[in-house]
């Protein structure tokens, strides 16, 4: 057996708000949705693929002092991509873990993009390569581990 991570599911607390900033900050589609009434959800994709389930059964803020989700990562094929969302998540004024892009850890070439969604979920976006001379906020630890 070969198991592949299927979809993510989040709870939201602002459905509406957090379909806008996954669609406008990383591209997705939503491909359906229940958007009235107590149940209400929304099911994110891409290239006809579901990737993001959004939930709206929360209250408040993400906290990363529980067990549970550490970050979300979504990787990209390259280095411009990454400033391609950047950009995005400039526009939408984002609240920045890192400000730009910074390097996996000394020395790597991989790296990208931290920062949280309206509801403080922290994400990143990510390149397999191109940030060679990206800084690196947590030395040779993984960045990705340390925010």
């Amino acid at each position: 057996m070969q198991l592949a991570t299927g979809h993510i599911g989040l709870n939201v607390s602002n459905l509406d708000r957090s379909v806008d900033f996954y669609c406008r900050a990383l591209g997705f589609e939503q491909v359906s949705a229940a958007t009235e009434g107590d149940q209400r959800w929304a099911f994110l994709g891409a290239d006809g693929k579901l990737v993001l389930t959004l939930w709206q059964q929360s209250t408040g803020e993400f906290s990363a002092a529980t067990p549970g989700l550490h970050h979300l990562s979504f990787e990209v094929a390259d280095i411009d991509e990454v400033r391609t969302v950047e950009s995005a998540l400039r526009e939408l004024g984002v609240r920045w873990v890192h400000d730009g892009v910074v390097a996996h850890g000394e020395g790597a070439a991989s790296g990208g993009l931290f920062f949280t969604d309206p509801d403080g979920i922290r994400l990143e976006v990510y390149a397999p390569t191109g940030a060679e001379t990206a800084p690196a906020p947590a030395g040779s630890a993984p960045t990705c581990g340390f925010f």
